[in-house]
């Protein structure tokens, strides 16, 4: 299969970008917690009936950036730009899942269907459970302390095991693959660039969202994660939702047969 790769200028930076496929185009959003490589088990099937674009976000992977403020959305749009894309099927997991959602309600126009995995919405906020407190406080003292290796070390447990899950729950190969690239996230990207967040914030602005969409999330994930999935997938006229028994935040690494089954059947009713 060809893929193209490139960086596309965005405003002070560029975006490491990927592209493959034919047919309608859809955009991949990583996590907070990885870079495009994520998505490595979807990619290429996805591109057997679809043109797909995944790319690293600011911060992350090959993506280069200098220390400016700037729109992730704003980033979708220029990156479409780039290539020649006018409209696309967006799909973003956690962090990602939240720029594709600012960008369906910033860009409605340019967003044919959107597909939401383990993800939050801006404004919405559930109080965590004790167990993820104590974690969360010890990733920002890590963090504080540039600790990078127990930092990676914590995340690969709340992110690919779940918060409280007994540590090596998930699949060796989810949670080697989840290490290498939050590392590597810590080791290379040293310029921190200011995003400019939605406003107002998209929880205010569900009913907005007129486009096919698809909800996702494990029974594992954080309380957050599940609460605001519920959330969306309740707010959203005709949201579709699927929960993964057994499953925490990397949905998609975890259980990729299925998911890709999922998103491929949600897609292809589209028309």
């Amino acid at each position: 299969m060809d893929i193209t790769t490139g960086y596309a200028p965005v405003e002070g930076g560029e975006l490491y970008y990927e592209v493959a496929g034919q047919g309608h185009p859809l955009v991949l959003i990583h996590a907070g917690v990885a870079d495009g490589r994520m998505w490595d088990e979807q990619f290429e099937v996805f591109a057997r009936r679809y043109r797909v674009v995944r790319y690293d976000t600011r911060g992350f992977g090959k993506t280069r950036t200098q220390a400016v403020s700037f729109s992730n959305r704003q980033d979708v749009a220029d990156l479409l730009d780039h290539l020649g894309i006018q409209r696309a099927y967006v799909l973003g997991l956690s962090r990602g899942g939240i720029i594709a959602l600012d960008f369906t309600l910033e860009f409605p126009d340019r967003v044919a269907a959107l597909t939401s995995v383990a993800s939050g919405i801006g404004g919405f906020e559930t109080p965590p459970t004790e167990t993820e407190i104590a974690q969360f406080n010890q990733m920002e003292a890590l963090w504080e302390a540039k600790d990078f290796e127990a930092l990676t070390d914590l995340e690969v447990r709340v992110w690919g095991d779940g918060p409280g899950q007994p540590e090596g729950r998930a699949p060796a190969r989810v949670r080697e693959r989840l290490r290498e690239m939050i590392l590597n996230n810590y080791r290379t990207q040293t310029v921190e660039p200011q995003p400019r967040p939605l406003d107002p914030p998209a929880v205010g602005r569900l009913d907005a969202v007129r486009v096919p969409t698809l909800v996702m999330v494990g029974d594992l994930d954080t309380s957050g994660c599940q609460a605001a999935m519920d959330h969306l997938a309740r707010t959203v006229a005709d949201a579709q939702k699927v929960v993964f028994p057994g499953v925490a935040h990397m949905v998609n690494m975890e259980r990729p047969a299925e998911f890709n089954q999922i998103v491929l059947n949600f897609l292809d009713h589209l028309g």
